[in-house]
């Protein structure tokens, strides 16, 4: 399928990770060769990232909390006011990836752009380097990685807009509570539970309370860890009130302070039934602070790309899916 209608551009305005703006190629070396090792690795990545973009066909849904529309409900399904406004919005075809992008991911990134790793301070070196763990990074990293990963493998791409993320988790708009395989919450089938997290920590020696990314059954439309394994991250910048200036392609509000966050971190049927559904919204600084260390004042035990921010990347372009 070709996806058609660019729309997600390229963002120079914005503060971006580690880059020279969308343009950034892998750091050379003083001979200005790239390493073969990180080229390889790069080139693997690109192979990846496209085997796994999901091509989504577009469509016109109500976005927001239907369950005044359910027969079986006739009130809110969330508690909260920032999702209940239902409005029209009509998506073009678009791609989405099926997983979160790793630690292991981003590390490419990082090296290519000639910066450090992220995620080094003590606690999360406890899980960072765990198999297959979704990379969690503040708004501008994440932004950076999708635009810089579009550009190599021939595309443009950038984080999801809220709408793309919402249409998806309904499997294309449709009134699905939960962005599971069969859209209830079945917890330790489909989700992980307590056990699973406590069984993945004993097995790698690990003090986490999350596991590898792609454990459990996708969407039906292949999109993996929807549910929970971390928020994630969407290009818009949060209103309570979501009311965008168009109803096709929306992008809104265009300025604000914290940017929207899709899913969710927690863990288990009894919350996530409750927190986690394709409908609920959460907002965030994008560049959250680090976490205090309350034994140590003035010093830190998490570093501000936490572990439950986490992110997937979209793509309007030309990019063939197989």
């Amino acid at each position: 399928m070709i996806l058609r209608k660019p729309l997600l551009l390229c963002i120079t305005t914005l503060p971006l990770f580690a880059t020279g703006g969308c343009n950034a190629e892998p750091s050379p070396n003083s001979d200005g060769i790239v390493d073969p090792a990180l080229q390889h690795r790069i080139d693997a990545l690109k192979e990846k990232t496209l085997k796994n973009l999901v091509a989504i066909e577009g469509g016109k849904f109500l976005m927001g909390d239907f369950g005044p529309m359910d027969p079986k409900v006739n009130l809110p399904y969330s508690g909260d006011r920032n999702d209940d406004v239902l409005h029209e919005v009509t998506l073009s075809d678009y791609s989405l990836g099926a997983y979160k992008v790793t630690y292991e991911d981003f590390d490419i990134f990082t090296a290519a752009m000639g910066k450090p790793k992220i995620a080094q301070q003590e606690m999360d070196l406890s899980y960072r380097d765990l198999p297959n763990m979704a990379a969690g990074v503040n708004w501008n990293d994440a932004q950076a990685y999708c635009q810089w990963i579009g550009k190599e493998i021939g595309g443009k791409m950038d984080l999801p807009t809220e709408a793309q993320w919402e249409f998806a988790a309904r499997n294309r708009g449709k009134f699905i509570v939960w962005p599971t395989d069969n859209g209830v919450v079945d917890n330790g089938r489909n989700v992980a539970n307590y056990k699973s997290y406590e069984d993945f920590a004993t097995k790698h020696n690990a003090w986490t309370y999350f596991s590898s990314i792609g454990l459990y059954p996708p969407t039906p439309l292949g999109l993996y860890d929807m549910i929970d394994h971390g928020f994630e991250w969407a290009i818009d910048w949060y209103s309570p009130s979501y009311q965008p200036a168009s109803t096709r392609d929306p992008h809104a509000p265009p300025t604000g302070t914290e940017k929207v966050q899709r899913g969710h971190s927690d863990r288990g049927v009894d919350s996530l039934a409750i927190v986690s559904m394709t409908m609920t919204r959460f907002h965030k600084v994008p560049e959250p602070p680090p976490t205090p260390n309350p034994l140590k004042p003035n010093s830190t035990i998490r570093s501000n790309q936490n572990l439950e921010n986490t992110f997937r990347c979209a793509s309007n372009s030309d990019i063939t899916v197989d």
